[in-house]
């Protein structure tokens, strides 16, 4: 399965409290901070509701 890069470069300060805790699951703590994950449903989904706050980018 394919894997996924994902960086957050938005600051989480003025947001949902729902999107802090998807940014949260993710495994995103701080600005600029970068995961290596697996592009699972799920997943995407997750990143769809917080896409203005991360970049993303696939991998093999």
């Amino acid at each position: 399965m394919a894997k996924i890069k994902i960086t957050q470069t938005t600051s989480k300060i003025h947001t949902t409290e729902r999107q802090k805790k998807t940014l949260q699951a993710l495994g995103l703590r701080r600005m600029h901070a970068t995961v290596l994950v697996e592009a699972t449903p799920q997943i995407m989904g997750m990143v769809g509701k917080v896409q203005h706050l991360v970049t993303t980018e696939t991998t093999k």
